[in-house]
């Protein structure tokens, strides 16, 4: 018997309550944080880079940065959205800063979001950030197909939990398993890189 609607929302946890639980360790708060803002998260950065493929890599990168840094949210400075949506306009300028797209544009990132005073990303950092990626790269080839579809799907594509079960025809309890366990394993292969990087 499936929960009653008022039954259900009273489970939905706020997106201060995910973050908590990510610091935690709560693959399925990142998962449900996802959920909700990747779309919108997407959409900002493809604004930003108008290019899907270094859109879908940034928005990679967005949620692997939550994953690991969750407590880096100061909550009296920003909502865990705005803090979000920072981190990905930054990320998307300094991939378009390294890329070399202000030649392909008639105007700046920066007329595209709004002026952003005091930001100019370093060297070290866009270098950082393309490892960074490189490494997530890596360690998404080295998953179990069952488990490396899903989520190709879920961080490249933009695709819900419901959407990828339907175009995979698989059950949604199986789509979120694999997706946990191929994520947790990706966390596994890039714990040398974050290490060594301090990130």
């Amino acid at each position: 018997m499936q929960p009653k609607a008022h039954e259900q929302r009273s489970h939905i946890r706020d997106d201060a309550s995910l973050l908590r639980d990510i610091q935690r360790g709560d693959e399925t708060a990142l998962e449900e944080l996802y959920d909700r803002h990747s779309t919108a998260v997407y959409s900002l950065v493809l604004r930003i880079l108008a290019d899907r493929g270094a859109a879908a890599d940034v928005l990679s990168d967005v949620f692997w940065r939550i994953w690991k840094r969750p407590e880096s949210h100061d909550p009296s400075r920003a909502s865990v959205i705005a803090w979000m949506m920072t981190i990905a306009r930054r990320r998307a300028i300094d991939e378009w800063r390294m890329s070399g797209r202000r030649e392909r544009h008639e105007r700046s990132p920066e007329a595209s979001v709004g002026t952003l005073q005091g930001e100019r990303p370093s060297p070290e950092g866009a270098t950082l950030a393309a490892e960074a990626r490189q490494h997530v790269r890596d360690a998404l080839s080295a998953l179990a197909p069952e488990q490396r579809t899903p989520i190709e799907l879920a961080f490249f594509e933009g695709l819900t939990h419901v959407e990828i079960a339907a175009q995979l025809q698989q059950p949604l309890g199986t789509i979120k398993t694999r997706i946990r366990a191929g994520m947790q394993r990706m966390r596994e292969q890039m714990v040398p890189y974050f290490d060594q990087s301090g990130a």
